[in-house]
């Protein structure tokens, strides 16, 4: 079994029954003032949970094609333990400046392994800015759907009201690129070669 897959497995373990119970998801979903009460699992568990079956489709969807992609890459330099590190950090980093931003709103709630999918999306354009990838059965450039991706992420956050954490989004991609880089600072050079070369 691939770790991507065990990671699936586990996420859609932990996201079904909460479909069910919201008690059990309001226990794991990240939620400030519970942090600022010592919870601070919630910077990990949230990733775990889904809002509804579509939520949880397209984020392991997303995640199977491309967490396989890269993961025998990050293996041969990290090891099993440190793919899973770095999908687990990329939970916890997409989630900090929106805990930052919102730590004493009360109202501000947040779940998904958006955050972390988006590392491991943004991971793969570094290393294969031209793949082509099927965006609604529209076959798009990975470099120009991560372009058109980042603008939309940012426009729609400033623009809010779609209960959609944007930043989340933008900083799980960032940490991705970021960890990629620390891991094989060549992946650099090697980004900057294939898109001059188009």
């Amino acid at each position: 079994m691939t770790l991507t897959l065990l990671l699936i497995l586990v996420t859609c373990a932990v996201s079904i029954p909460c479909f069910t119970n919201q008690r059990l998801i309001e226990k794991l979903l990240f939620w400030p003032p519970a942090v600022a009460q010592g919870q601070v699992y919630r910077f990990v568990t949230h990733g775990f949970v889904h809002a509804n079956g579509a939520h949880l489709f397209f984020n392991m969807f997303t995640l199977f094609f491309f967490g396989r992609a890269i993961e025998r890459f990050f293996v041969s330099y990290i090891g099993a333990a440190g793919f899973i590190g770095f999908y687990l950090g990329g939970i916890i980093a997409a989630i900090v400046p929106s805990y930052l931003a919102h730590r004493t709103d009360r109202n501000y709630r947040s779940l998904g392994a958006s955050g972390a999918v988006s590392a491991v999306l943004f991971a793969f354009i570094l290393a294969a800015p031209w793949t082509t990838l099927y965006v609604l059965i529209i076959p798009v450039p990975a470099i120009v759907f991560a372009i058109v991706y980042t603008a939309w992420s940012i426009y729609a956050g400033r623009r809010g009201g779609d209960n959609v954490n944007h930043s989340a989004h933008l900083w799980g991609a960032a940490y991705g690129v970021v960890f990629a880089l620390l891991m094989e600072p060549a992946l650099g050079p090697r980004f900057l070669e294939q898109i001059v070369a188009f």
